[in-house]
């Protein structure tokens, strides 16, 4: 305990001793001043007692039988409960042997015999207010050790004149140095990280002339194991000397280092892939401008984004798709070392790989030789993610479109740069993928047409601008209506009648076409209740199915809202689904199509011929007509290949109780023959072009069909929803 911490300065004293009157007259001494006294006659019952009981202070007798003093001192030292506490020698007068030994063991005062009461009053009160203070001092250093430990902060102290170093304990752990020893210069330096050697000494150097200290380097402790430390120090000149003192601190920052690292490499680069990032990207880009401005040097931007990415996260899952982008972001850099040197006059890399976001990556060539150079790089480029990718122990083949710019021609700067590159890029894709194209200006005028018209769309199908026409699909001996197509058309308040080929397309790829599908949908089935409330018959109602509709899962919720909101009998509908949007996923796609079916709807399979279905998953799909494409019949009069190839496709159908419903039919002759094959419901121009809703009510409601003059056979023919 401390001094204070007892009433009026009172202590417990065990007083040890083998003569019990020496023990009487201390006692009585030391309790007229309020201590409390305890006695031992010897030194193991004095141990005994103080493993239980810790005393403030123990006066010990030298010369006792059995266990001396000396030996009972040693022991006390030993035992965590005294350690510290003070032990009073008492001694003969002449005996300085017994005084040096009981330093040596440990005691911190002697006291000769015979005891003189009131000089021993003082000495026990000294030796208790110096005690106090000592363990004042101590734990107010253990209190400073434990703070600087919890801050990793240790202070030290340095004198250049002669080398003399002290330092605190945490400084000992920081650098990973023996605390038994006395610290030297050399422990410091010994541990900087050599890479940052030479500017510590200079800061030393630096120092040893009277400038502060501060700076962070690296030290190694141990093999392997790096931290990083910041150094402050002051010079100071003590006790009116010229010699110079350096007092500094030590603090272990590695924390906060590695911290703001991590912070700088989540803003420069990609989590995902390890890639420079889009910031990263353009600052990069910006400089390769700049050094090619003044050197007159190209650089290219090869904006690369992979061809239906989303059919992997949607097939295997996202961790799938990840796995993906990290081995292609791997295949990139591979491409792009191998061809290092193929069009640049430097040697040094000057190249850099970085993903933008989902599965665009950027590639950056500086320095080039000539901008068709940048070609030969897309095409390696092209190559390497074509090659195919394992994913969950299956291939997985995949590919990508590359959009080009380069400098100075397409851009003066890295926002045009990229800009460009994405433009040339989205023809790339346009014009079938898997290939790359060089920016031109005319991509622009097409790119800013194109958003205007997306813009435009949008506001569409809020304002509505987009309406249903209708093509009758018909008995091709009778003329009698059986069927109607839904088709969407959209009348632009001032381009007017905009053909579907330049929106349909441009409403798949903006996700439009989610909306567009609803509408066109719901806006069929209320025309078919109108059709049947008017009495005029109920035919059959073909709505094209989009494939981003059908992948998106939620077409059994939209049948089942619209049939109960209109009243529609289901068998009334047809949902047309393009065979190559079936085999996208056919395992998935029969269970889609058993639940439609399971609600009385007909499905048929629009385009028939023109995807790559095997006959074992048509036998297996739930499907009950096929249409077939309208390709096929163009040159069915004149080519004996065509005509065997639909007279296959009937043989097919008839064989798997499918009703065949012929596209496209123009011509007198192609009916002819179509009738003579066994087609029975054909659907085009010959019969009808797609009208307007008022015109087919009148139609069905037994008004003349369209006379030969009136068909306009060489127009187009009319595009369809997800087409």
């Amino acid at each position: 305990m401390f001094l204070d911490e007892t009433p009026n300065g009172a202590a417990r004293i065990l007083v040890v001793d083998d003569d019990p009157t020496t023990r009487v007259l201390v006692a009585a001494a030391l309790e007229e001043h309020g201590h409390r006294i305890d006695e031992a006659s010897s030194g193991d019952e004095a141990l005994e007692r103080s493993r239980h009981d810790r005393p403030d202070l123990i006066l010990l007798d030298v010369r006792m039988p059995g266990k001396d003093g000396f030996a009972t001192c040693a022991e006390l030292r030993s035992l965590p409960t005294t350690a510290s506490v003070p032990v009073l020698m008492l001694t003969g007068l002449e005996d300085t042997e017994s005084i040096r030994r009981a330093f040596e063991v440990g005691a911190t005062d002697f006291f000769t015999k015979p005891i003189n009461a009131s000089l021993l009053v003082h000495r026990v009160r000294y030796l208790l207010r110096n005690h106090a203070v000592y363990e004042g001092l101590r734990a107010s250093e253990q209190s400073l050790e434990r703070a600087q430990r919890i801050a990793r902060l240790g202070n030290w102290e340095w004198e250049p004149a002669t080398g003399a170093l002290r330092w605190s304990a945490e400084c000992y752990r920081i650098l990973g140095v023996e605390r038994n020893r006395r610290p030297q210069l050399a422990d410091y330096l010994g541990r900087v990280h050599p890479e940052d050697a030479a500017a510590v000494s200079r800061a030393l150097e630096l120092s040893e002339g009277g400038a502060c200290l501060d700076l962070e380097h690296r030290v190694r402790r141990a093999p392997g194991e790096e931290r990083w430390v910041h150094v402050q120090a002051e010079p100071t000149r003590r006790d009116g000397r010229d010699d110079l003192l350096l007092a500094g601190t030590l603090h272990d920052v590695t924390e906060r280092v590695t911290a703001e690292s991590r912070i700088r490499y989540l803003a420069l680069y990609d989590v995902l892939t390890g890639l420079p990032n889009r910031h990263s990207c353009e600052e990069s880009l910006r400089t390769a401008v700049l050094s090619a401005r003044r050197s007159k040097h190209l650089v290219a931007v090869m904006f690369l984004d992979l061809d239906r990415f989303k059919r992997i996260n949607d097939t295997l899952g996202h961790a799938a798709g990840d796995d993906l982008l990290r081995q292609v972001a791997e295949r990139l850099q591979a491409a792009v070392r191998a061809t290092d040197t193929v069009a640049r006059e430097a040697q040094d890399d000057t190249t850099l790989v970085a993903r933008l976001g989902g599965d665009e990556f950027i590639v950056l060539l500086s320095e080039l030789r000539r901008g068709e150079d940048a070609a030969r790089v897309a095409q390696r480029l092209l190559d390497a993610v074509r090659t195919p990718i394992l994913l969950e122990g299956r291939e997985v083949f995949v590919s990508a479109s590359v959009g080009i710019s380069v400098f100075p021609q397409d851009g003066e700067d890295a926002t045009d740069l990229l800009k460009h590159s994405d433009t040339a890029l989205y023809r790339a894709k346009e014009l079938g993928r898997d290939s790359y194209r060089f920016y031109d200006r005319d991509m622009n005028t097409a790119a800013l047409h194109r958003l205007s018209m997306e813009g435009a769309l949008r506001r569409a199908i809020g304002k509505e601008e987009l309406l249903l026409h209708w093509q009758p699909q018909v008995e091709g001996a009778t003329g009698r209506i059986v069927g109607v197509e839904a088709l969407v058309r959209w009348r632009h308040p001032d381009l007017g009648m905009v053909q579907p080929e330049q929106f349909i397309s441009l409403a798949e790829e903006t996700g439009l076409i989610h909306a567009i599908g609803r509408w066109a949908f719901t806006e069929a089935c209320a025309h078919a209740a109108r059709w049947r409330d008017a009495g005029l018959g109920e035919p059959r109602v073909g709505i094209n199915v989009s494939g981003h509709q059908f992948r998106r899962g939620d077409l059994q919720n939209l049948v089942n809202e619209t049939l109960s909101s209109t009243g529609l009998d289901a068998g009334q509908l047809d949902l047309e689904i393009t065979e190559s949007v079936l085999m996208e996923d056919a395992t998935r796609a029969i269970g889609v199509l058993h639940g439609l079916r399971d609600h009385g709807l007909r499905i048929a399979v629009d385009d028939f011929g023109t995807g790559y279905s095997s006959l074992a998953y048509l036998k297996r799909f739930p499907v009950d007509a096929l249409k077939i494409d309208r390709s096929f019949l163009r040159d069915i009069a004149s080519s004996p290949s065509d005509a065997a190839i639909v007279q296959a496709l009937l043989t097919l159908a008839g064989s798997l109780g499918l009703e065949v419903i012929a596209e496209g039919v123009e011509t007198a002759v192609q009916k002819q023959l179509l009738e003579e094959m066994g087609c029975r419901i054909m659907q085009g121009f010959l019969f009808d072009k797609p009208m307007p809703a008022e015109e087919l009510m009148s139609r069905l409601a037994g008004g003349p069909a369209r006379t030969e003059d009136e068909v306009d056979r060489n127009a187009a023919a009319s595009a369809k929803v997800g087409r």
